[in-house]
């Protein structure tokens, strides 16, 4: 077999050592435009996972790497004066330059056939006379470029400015430095590599990098832009002191998250940056175009002779492994990208938040590898949480008041629609629905929309509070809930407005449009939804009609017993049309500018204000973003947030999307709390995080960071209404803020399980690891060590 392989780095290097030394009878050319001992960058950092996977693959190249890392187990956050360390995380690091240096030898002691200094032949002739084609060509890959038709490649380029440096304070950790200048923040990523150097990156955000005076110059391959270089250093010299710092091509870049439909095509295949990128905030392009080259060769070796088949299996089996990690990733580099945003917390939890950011680490992952580290960010939650339990209490189980109400925990069932109602008027299932999320442990409980008026309703299954009747029948419910459970309950007032007179869905979102008894829908503007009629425009008497509706529904709610209330003006409802410019075509004072399309939900807020006590919280529900072009951006929910605040809103639930029928949202594992951490942040106001959030892992990370200070949880509770009440159990917690009412109190304890005790079988315990470890250079001869 052939083996051609397009780039000399790390990735391409590895590959064709690998590859060899599987099968010594492959021929393998290596074409590298660079010298031997040309480098760019400083150090690499792998995580143990990954040197796992080296050690096993090739011992000879894994020996060779262990002998030159720099290894340490705790990471720094340095912020405002302090220093938080987290422990137990594992990582080794080791000089660019060296590593290629040991993949170079081992290439050569293979017999692979290295050119340096050599520009790669046209891929068409490659293609031609090797059988496989590895393009490991970089970021800016040719040979993608030259198919991009096939791979259709994204390359999102990103707007913090950011530079490779190294510098000669030898650290002793992964260090993350966040400076605040009269500019703006500045954000430093290090990391040591060896006895006399730490890789040391520079990020700033498009803001502050501009306030600072930066800007882009031309700098030809290998010349460095020292004047930022003397700036930064200017900045920063409160955390470098007398330290120096080293420049290699060191100049201002914008990462590109590089991400591609297929990595391969016939016999060429993409591995590493060519295919994909991570952001450096969450570890190494190196080591992931290692881990390509591992799993390439593997591939190789499993389906000998077939090699549509080898790659097929090679992306089959790694696409999931990096777009994982790209997920992670995504939301580290938006995170730092906003990161002035969260500038401003206190230490102990700005640097919770900042270990937390990509969602990869968590509450419990952080407590098994560091359990002094989290008791000490719990102990400093509850001291600083009004009425907060310094008893051990986890942060979802802590209480909050919200105006005049004590919520016991921070979990609110989410509002989920049951479409049981008849006429409006709730039942059974509505009953048996909200006490069982009550008695399963959330410290509140909503309800799913719930109607102002007949043609409100979304189905005829809906119900409302435009009736006394049904204002009884949900006063049976709040008797019920407040008698056995310790939970608050809160009704969701909402008007369906272009998404109403509907039939109950099946399994999509919304059903079809009535065919028979439907009603006339109403919007602020004739545009249909979808499929659906296109709606009555409503005029203004409509209008101050309807926020009379709302303010009757209100003073119905309190009478019915509810203890909250929530506005709906999110998901494309009433409210929301109102708010989004993608439905709001008005050219009256209505329609238009922000401040117009936000005159009636303020309005209708203002009229529910007058009439719902002031000791009661008062909700709204937005959706923070449209997932559409032209539509809400958070920028504008921030807005609206600081304008509901203004009027008496106690708490904002943030959701996002289902406005306009042609969104692509991006969904995924807590995909909307950044949107809930930009409004509590900008405007100060309690914020509920919502969607996608399922484990009380994740709901603890997100209120001991602070991204919300209550968490929504909707599917994860319909598959086990008793969620509250585990994930209390989960975490070894049984204080009042898991209330298990005594007609449960026998589930209190976990059931035993199945299994049987096992012998001790030592005569030593193991010795635990230590629960610090940092590195600590040695004199040159003496094998490294960590202490």
């Amino acid at each position: 077999m052939r083996i051609a392989i397009v780039g000399g780095g790390p990735g391409g290097l590895y590959f064709a050592a690998l590859a060899k030394q599987l099968d010594p009878s492959r021929e393998v050319t290596v074409w590298e435009r660079n010298a031997a001992d040309d480098t760019f960058g400083f150090g690499v950092v792998f995580s143990d996972e990954t040197l796992e996977g080296i050690a096993n693959a090739d011992p000879t190249v894994f020996s060779s790497m262990e002998r030159e890392f720099a290894r340490w187990s705790d990471i720094d956050v340095h912020y405002r004066g302090t220093t938080q360390t987290s422990s137990g995380h594992g990582f080794a690091a080791i000089a660019r330059k060296r590593l290629l240096e040991i993949l170079q030898r081992r290439c050569h002691d293979l017999g692979v056939d290295v050119r340096f200094r050599t520009e790669a032949p046209d891929v068409e002739q490659l293609t031609a006379d090797y059988d496989l084609v590895i393009a490991a060509d970089g970021v800016n890959s040719a040979i993608r470029k030259r198919f991009e038709q096939v791979f259709r490649p994204s390359l999102d380029v990103r707007q913090c400015h950011y530079m490779w440096l190294a510098t000669d304070r030898v650290l002793e950790a992964f260090t993350f430095l966040v400076e605040e200048t009269e500019f703006g923040p500045v954000q430093v990523h290090a990391y040591p590599f060896s006895a006399d150097r730490s890789t040391f990156i520079v990020e700033l955000n498009d803001q502050t990098w501009r306030a600072a005076g930066f800007t882009d110059g031309a700098f030809g391959p290998g010349v460095s832009d020292t004047a930022s270089v003397e700036r930064c250093r200017e900045l920063l010299r409160g955390f470098l002191g007398d330290a120096e710092l080293l420049t290699n091509n060191s100049k201002w870049l914008r990462f590109t998250t590089v991400r591609n439909k297929t990595w391969r095509h016939g016999n060429v295949v993409l591995l590493g940056d060519a295919a994909h990128t991570a952001h450096f905030s969450i570890g190494s392009g190196t080591k992931l175009a290692m881990e390509d080259a591992l799993a390439l060769a593997a591939a190789l070796e499993a389906t000998p002779g077939d090699l549509a088949a080898a790659l097929e299996h090679y992306e089959t089996e790694r696409r999931p492994v990096v777009e994982s990690t790209q997920r992670a990733a995504q939301a580290s580099l938006e995170w730092f990208e906003t990161i002035d945003h969260v500038v401003g917390q206190a230490p102990p939890q700005f640097a919770f938040n900042l270990l937390t950011r990509s969602r990869r680490v968590t509450y419990d992952n952080l407590r098994l590898r560091d359990p002094a580290y989290i008791r000490s960010v719990d102990r400093w939650f509850s001291t600083h949480s009004p009425g907060g339990r310094d008893d051990g209490t986890p942060p979802l189980f802590q209480p909050l008041v919200l105006a005049g109400r004590h919520l016991r925990n921070r979990i609110v069932a989410a509002p989920i629609a049951t479409y049981s109602a008849v006429d409006g008027i709730p039942g059974e299932a509505e009953l048996l629905h909200l006490s069982g999320k009550a008695l399963g442990g959330a410290g509140l409980v909503l309800t799913g929309m719930t109607a102002v008026t007949a043609h409100g309703r979304v189905t005829p299954a809906c119900p409302g509070l435009y009736t006394d009747e049904q204002a009884t029948a949900w006063r049976r419910i709040t008797n019920a809930v407040h008698a056995h459970t310790g939970a608050l309950i809160g009704v969701q007032l909402s008007h369906s407005g272009r998404k109403g007179s509907t039939t109950v869905p099946d399994a999509a979102p919304l059903g079809p449009a009535l065919a028979a008894n439907g009603w006339r829908t109403v919007a602020p503007s004739a545009l249909a939804y979808g499929d659906l009629p296109v709606p009555h425009e409503l005029t203004e008497t409509e209008l101050q009609a309807l926020i009379e509706d709302f303010a009757a529904a209100a003073r119905r709610a309190d009478e019915a017993g509810f203890d909250v209330l929530e506005l709906q003006a999110g998901h494309g409802f009433l409210l929301s049309t109102f708010l989004s410019p993608l439905t709001n075509h008005r050219t009256d004072g209505y329609g238009g500018t922000l401040e117009n399309r936000l005159r009636f939900p303020l309005a209708v807020v203002a009229a529910v204000h007058a009439v719902w006590p002031h000791y009661k919280p008062l909700l709204v529900r937005l959706s923070a973003v449209d997932w559409a072009e032209g539509g809400t951006t958070i920028e504008d929910s921030v807005r609206i947030a600081a304008a509901l605040a203004e009027r008496g809103v106690d708490a904002i639930d943030v959701s996002s999307g289902e406005v306009v029928a042609h969104e692509q949202p991006a969904y995924g594992r807590s995909y909307q709390t950044p949107f809930a951490e930009r409004i509590r942040a900008d405007v100060g106001v309690p914020a509920i995080a919502v969607g996608g959030i399922s484990t009380c892992d994740d709901a603890n990370s997100i209120v001991l960071a602070g991204r919300a200070d209550l968490v929504g949880i909707g599917r994860a509770q319909l598959h086990d209404p008793s969620w509250a009440l585990h994930a209390a159990a989960e975490l070894g917690y049984s204080g009042p803020g898991a209330y298990w009412p005594p007609i449960q109190a026998g589930g209190e304890a976990k059931p035993p399980s199945g299994g049987r005790a096992r012998p001790l079988l030592t005569l030593r315990a193991d010795e635990p690891s230590p629960a610090r470890s940092r590195w600590t250079p040695v004199p040159a001869g003496t094998p490294n060590r960590s202490l």
